[in-house]
């Protein structure tokens, strides 16, 4: 598949995204949306994804400029078909993925943005970076998921912080908060993001995709919901060759070679 606003880059089981638009700090149209959920709908044989920004941004929020976005704004209910029709269903493809990902943040992740920067499982940041919910100056509500993201990862009190003032969150205070992995020198933020991704990739793809399900059920489950998962998801990850590899590995008192099934 082509894309015209982002780039794919496949190296073994890593699936690299890069948001492609750096004269426009990587603002997302709904094009892009769509490109990045078709990648998600499409990672063929990858067992990790990265995704990072080209230039000096991440991402800087949905792209008002674009003639979609503008014309979708514009038109009576336009903005509730945007994000139901591009802006959502790209965020929950990240979610929803089977595999681990990472996002590699390295300049601002604003409005939507922010949202795909924290629907990954490991949010790594460079120290320049921030994450910013600006809807408040032009008098909308955070969307894309922002809302829920964020009060699960920080909190009733930072995330009406976030939203209510409009506040830049710079990337060591997002790491003491809890709202991100970690948040590293700026020099370092792709080397440490791909070494991860890496040992994500080739680790044990079976068992974090329950553990992901798993997680998500407990955000909003009961115990017993928990229980009954982890019960589920023992048995499949119990049945999986990777795991048959790791109990060999572990008697035989060398490396699992993990591969992903």
């Amino acid at each position: 598949m082509s894309y015209e606003t982002i780039t794919v880059e496949r190296d073994g089981p890593l699936l690299t995204i890069t948001l492609n638009r750096p004269e426009r700090l990587n603002a997302m149209g709904p094009d892009m949306a769509d490109e990045l959920g078709g990648a998600f709908y499409d990672l063929g044989n990858a067992r990790a994804v990265l995704i990072t920004g080209a230039g000096k941004g991440f991402c800087s929020g949905a792209d008002l400029a674009a003639r979609g976005e503008r014309s979708a704004l514009q038109a009576k209910g336009g903005s509730h078909r945007a994000l139901q029709n591009h802006y959502n269903p790209a965020v929950t493809q990240v979610l929803r993925a089977k595999v681990p990902v990472i996002c590699a943040v390295n300049g601002p992740a604003a409005g939507v943005g922010c949202s795909l920067a924290l629907a990954a499982d490991f949010t790594i940041a460079g120290k320049s970076a921030y994450f910013l919910q600006a809807f408040v100056n032009i008098g909308l509500v955070p969307d894309g998921g922002s809302t829920w993201l964020l009060a699960r990862a920080i909190g009733r009190a930072r995330a009406t912080r976030m939203m209510m003032l409009g506040e830049k969150i710079g990337a060591q205070q997002a790491e003491e908060w809890g709202l991100i992995y970690k948040a590293v020198d700026d020099d370092a933020l792709m080397a440490e993001a791909k070494a991860l991704a890496e040992k994500l990739a080739n680790g044990p793809t079976v068992s974090y995709a329950t553990m992901k399900r798993n997680i998500a059920l407990a955000m909003d489950g009961t115990l017993s919901d928990v229980l009954l998962a982890e019960a589920e998801g023992q048995q499949i990850a119990g049945a999986s060759a990777d795991a048959m590899e790791g109990g060999m590995a572990f008697l035989q008192k060398r490396k699992a070679e993990f591969k992903g099934k």
